[in-house]
């Protein structure tokens, strides 16, 4: 039963791994304040990473200034990878 699932449990944890790296990249973005988040490739990765972030924005605010929701989002991503 597991040599069935294998296959669809490893491209899971493959997508969970390049979604981490996006997020990653989104966040080293911000340290760039002159980008334009509405022109292409940005809005693209904005697009796909902001609705995920949000969700622990909304729960975590940023504390003077520093937004840890990635940091969030990132080990909750991990923790489910590792789990598959």
């Amino acid at each position: 039963m597991d040599s069935a699932f294998g296959p669809l449990l490893d491209t899971l944890s493959s997508t969970l791994d390049l979604y981490v790296f996006i997020i990653i990249v989104r966040v080293l973005l911000t340290w760039f304040p002159n980008i334009d988040w509405y022109t292409q490739p940005f809005a693209f990765v904005s697009q796909i990473t902001d609705p995920y972030l949000n969700l622990f924005r909304s729960i975590i605010p940023p504390l003077g200034g520093i937004d840890f929701s990635p940091v969030i989002a990132i080990f909750l991503l991990q923790a489910i990878a590792a789990v598959i």
